[in-house]
């Protein structure tokens, strides 16, 4: 047996953090960090995003979890984001200094649940977009907008945003991105769901708590710096010498690297996919693209040891910047479009798991003898 660490030996080395140890089986998805790719029900990432609308996607990914009534999950959404709507003045009463997050966690704890057929997956994700709405336009002193439950959430979702209906460029921009985060293997936030679901709290419970572990800057917090990032650079030919300049003062490039991939992140290249598709005007497009081609040449130089190479929040801060998402709004969306991935593995985990109750090694210090 391993002797016990001492208290002073307690370093980031020998704290693993779970890595590598499996907690759970699930068909839901599988991240291949080695190669590079992402399945979901063994569909990849590539094949779902920019194909399939985020209602089928998520069709595809609720598959012998969830039952619709009507077998329908746009018509499912559409009736969910009308009665979330109801739920939109006890946001409206909090501080007026809540973040919109905040406030979506507000607004969740007041959804009714349980008073229909509804399956609770099917209202909780279908709430987040209206709460996300909701909340920002509390948050600009402005009245929210009804939601119309004829359209898709993508649509929806930038009408009750924006106050006017979207470019349908920019509709399917975000139903692409909505896809491509939809689930992703044990990160933080669907652990945090997974744990909170094996003491049998309920569905509610378990978003929220996923919510929690989102709204960390090593989580979800992420693609809001690539643009402070790129306003920094400024301009693409100032790309190579503000890369290096950063790099050797010590800091950290923001959008590059990942804890689980050691290449390229498949999603990363769906959403620059998808910004191919927009109105070919766009400055910070280019910028992107030399601030990643230094970024990713410099990185090789400097850490020959280490892959380090572009993720999925580098090319969202971008598409969602050129469809007119503040940047303060990345983390709320990027939990509109995770909420029904962290509903599948409760429903998972509700299953076929038990109590999830890790161990931990003592190295304080011991009684006086």
């Amino acid at each position: 047996m391993t002797k016990a660490l001492k208290h002073a030996e307690l370093t980031p080395a020998n704290v693993t953090g779970l890595e590598g140890v499996i907690v759970a089986n699930t068909v839901l998805s599988d991240v291949d960090g080695v190669k590079g790719a992402l399945l979901l029900r063994g569909k990849p990432i590539e094949a779902l995003a920019g194909h399939l609308s985020f209602e089928d996607a998520i069709a595809h990914l609720w598959q012998d979890l969830v039952s619709l009534p009507s077998g329908d999950l746009r018509r499912a959404f559409g009736t969910a984001r009308v009665r979330a709507f109801a739920g939109v003045a006890a946001m409206q009463a909090t501080p007026a200094d809540l973040t919109v997050f905040e406030r979506m966690r507000v607004g969740l704890s007041a959804l009714s649940l349980h008073e229909t057929q509804t399956p609770d997956a099917v209202a909780i994700s279908g709430a987040m977009p209206v709460l996300l709405a909701a909340a920002q336009r509390i948050k600009e002193g402005l009245s929210p907008i009804a939601p119309d439950s004829g359209l898709r959430t993508a649509e929806d979702l930038l009408r009750m945003l924006l106050g006017t209906p979207a470019p349908g460029h920019a509709v399917e921009a975000v139903d692409r991105y909505l896809v491509t985060i939809l689930d992703h293997g044990l990160n933080a936030s669907t652990f945090a769901a997974r744990v909170i679901a094996s003491t049998q709290a309920d569905m509610r419970d378990a978003v929220i708590g996923a919510m929690g572990a989102l709204k960390g800057p090593l989580h979800g917090g992420a693609p809001g710096p690539v643009l402070d990032m790129l306003d920094a650079v400024g301009r693409p030919e100032n790309a190579a010498s503000w890369v290096d300049q950063e790099l050797s003062s010590g800091a950290r490039l923001m959008g590059f690297g990942h804890r689980v991939y050691r290449t390229r992140d498949p999603r990363a290249d769906v959403l620059k996919a998808g910004l191919r598709k927009l109105p070919q005007n766009n400055p910070k497009l280019v910028l992107a693209e030399a601030v990643e081609m230094a970024a990713l040449a410099a990185l090789a130089k400097a850490k020959p040891d280490r892959a380090l190479d572009t993720n999925v929040e580098f090319y969202t801060a971008v598409l969602l910047d050129a469809v007119g998402i503040d940047r303060s709004l990345f983390t709320p969306l990027f939990a509109v479009g995770r909420t029904p991935g962290w509903c599948a593995h409760v429903l998972e985990q509700q299953a076929t798991g038990k109590l999830i109750r890790p161990g931990s090694r003592y190295v304080g210090p011991k009684p006086d003898a």
